[in-house]
Order: structure tokens, then C-alpha cells, then sequence
């Protein structure tokens, strides 16, 4: 009888390469189909399935055990599925948490928060996420093709999937702008939103690794043949932004959100001290009737209100109108 070859580190690192990125692939062409309904489901599904196996293949490499296993007395007892199955391997949650991850922490924190939503979504149904979301899925489809180049050469990467569906439609101003996707977003997924976002700092949030924002240009040319490309992507802070005003439009989804005491201590930042949650703010925004959803001022999440960016604005342009009352 002949002895069962144990396979090397190299064949089942490639295997595994193999897998992550065909998953990843999936993933991104049935989000893409027009004639998927489930797209943020089964998007995050692949997704999870693409980064476990990657990162299955990069401590395999390094030579990192990533069996689940419990120290006995002189040896490793790994465990195993039910019935004594196959070995019990990491979850990508504990992928990410091993001291030996090589992944950094704001694509960490794109993918603990798919995590925690694939959770939420399991027993809910709602397409609005598919949008609302959607700098998410992209942010977490480009830091898998940066770091499957990056840990496994550029041979493994996608660049050349990753591009925009074609539309059989111009883009009207509702499916660039968004008709307030949150008021279709069941109360339960926005105040799992909404807290996984308020364990993040400012830096943590706005960073392309944790979700991307584009602004769109409208190119105009005068000669056929110019037209290479349908969009063209601009940087947010670069001259072209503050050049041309008529023609770029930005696509923003997602919304900052801030509790009454964020407001109060950013307007205090600004130095009006005198500026407190009560009674300065309360008497503000009940003057101001900043909580009627016709101003957008914010929303109610959970039984709680968050304010959004335009009320900061308010707050701080009121306190400054009012000369030295809260300085």
C-alpha cells in the first residue's frame, strides 16, 4: 500500500490563494449583476470567506500555527468539528486579532465591522444597505487586492476586475445623491451602524482603508476620441475640487454622526467655553427646531438623537452671531 503524500507548505498555500481570490471575484461580480437581489449578503459572505483564506495562506507561510487548540500538560490538544472532523481553523476574526496579523488597523476595522453586520443581516432583508454601504464594500474589495499583491506578488492581484458595472441609464440626480437611504434602513442594523462607527476616531473613519468617498468629475472634451474614460476619479483636496465647482458631483452616502455632548465640546474647541449641553444647547436647538426631519439636522437612532455635521455648522455660526454671550 502505498503512503498518502503529505502535502507541502507551498501546494496548500497556493490552493488556499487560489480560493481566497476566486471568492473575492464571485463576490465582486455578484455584487455587480443587476439581477441580484441579496447583494450586501452574499457580498460580505465571499468577502469573509476571501480575506480567511488569504490569511490562512500568509501564516501557513510564516509558519504561524492557526489551528483553534488548548495547551495540555506537554502537547497541543487541537480541536476538532463534531464527530472528531477536520481540525478546527481560525475564524477571520481571529486571524485579525493574532499579534502576527499583517493587516493595518483601519482594514482591520473595515472587516471587524462586515463582521458584525453579516451578524445583524443574517434573519433581516433590506436592499437599502446596498448603497448606503457601498464605500465599505468597495474599501474592503481594494485592501484585498493591496494585500494580496502585497504579501503574495502582483500575480494575484485584480485590478482588472475591479471596475464599475455598466449602467443602460444616465445617473439622475436621486442615484448620485441617495434618497436619505438611513429612513429605509431597519432601527436595529443604523444603531449597530452607528455604534461600531462611535468606537472610531475621526482619523479612523474618514480613512480610504475603512470606507472610500469619491468625487466625480464630468469631463468634457472637444475632440472625438478624448472620451477614454467614463469617470474619472478626483482626489478631495486636490486644485481641481476648488477650480471647476460647475461640473463635480460627490457621492456621500454616509454620514458623520455626533451625540449632543460631541457637539457641545467641538463648539467648545472652537472657544465658545461657556457653550453646555444645558441649558445653552437644549434652548439652541429647541429655538432652532433643529430636531424637524424637514431641516436634516439629525436623526433618531435607538431612542437616541445624533446630530449630523449641518448642525454643528448651525451651532457654530448661532454662537458666533451672538458675539461674546458663550465665549
Amino acid at each position: 500500500m502505498k503512503k498518502r503524500r503529505k502535502r507541502t507548505i507551498g501546494s496548500v498555500k497556493s490552493e488556499l490563494l487560489e480560493k481566497a481570490r476566486e471568492a473575492a471575484l464571485s463576490a465582486i461580480q455578484i455584487f455587480n449583476s443587476p439581477q441580484t437581489v441579496f447583494k450586501s449578503e452574499t457580498f460580505i459572505v465571499l468577502m469573509v470567506i476571501a480575506w480567511t483564506y488569504m490569511l490562512h495562506a500568509y501564516y501557513r507561510s510564516k509558519g504561524i500555527e492557526y489551528r483553534h487548540y488548548k495547551q495540555g500538560p506537554k502537547n497541543r490538544i487541537f480541536e476538532r468539528t463534531r464527530k472528531g472532523g477536520p481540525y478546527r481553523y481560525w475564524e477571520l476574526k481571529a486571524c485579525l486579532k493574532c499579534d502576527e496579523s499583517p493587516i493595518d488597523p483601519d482594514t482591520t476595522n473595515n472587516l471587524l465591522f462586515l463582521i458584525g453586520l453579516r451578524h445583524e443581516i443574517e434573519h433581516q432583508m433590506t436592499r437599502s444597505l446596498d448603497n448606503y454601504l457601498s464605500g465599505r464594500y468597495q474599501a474592503c474589495a481594494l485592501n484585498f487586492n493591496h494585500y494580496m499583491k502585497d504579501l503574495f506578488g502582483d500575480k494575484y492581484g485584480m485590478d482588472d476586475h475591479l471596475a464599475f458595472s455598466i449602467q443602460f441609464m444616465s445617473l439622475s440626480d436621486e442615484q448620485i445623491i441617495g434618497p436619505k437611504p438611513e429612513e429605509e434602513i431597519p432601527e436595529r442594523l443604523r444603531a449597530y451602524i452607528t455604534e461600531f462607527d462611535d468606537t472610531l476616531t475621526s482619523e479612523q473613519y474618514n480613512s480610504e482603508r475603512y470606507s472610500i468617498r469619491l468625487i466625480f468629475q464630468r469631463k468634457l472634451v472637444n475632440h472625438v476620441g478624448q472620451a477614454d474614460k467614463v469617470i474619472e476619479f478626483v482626489n478631495p483636496r486636490s486644485e481641481i475640487v476648488n477650480q471647476d465647482k460647475t461640473y463635480i458631483v460627490k457621492k456621500e452616502v454616509e454620514r458623520a454622526k455626533f451625540l449632543a455632548k460631541d457637539i457641545v465640546a467641538k463648539v467648545q474647541e472652537a472657544g465658545f467655553t461657556k457653550f453646555k449641553v444645558y441649558p445653552e444647547h437644549v434652548k439652541m436647538w429647541q429655538e432652532e427646531d433643529a430636531r424637524n426631519p424637514v431641516k436634516d439636522y439629525g436623526v433618531k437612532i435607538s431612542g437616541n438623537w445624533y446630530w449630523y455635521k449641518s448642525w454643528l455648522r448651525r451651532c457654530l455660526e448661532l454662537c458666533e452671531n451672538a458675539g461674546d454671550r458663550y465665549r
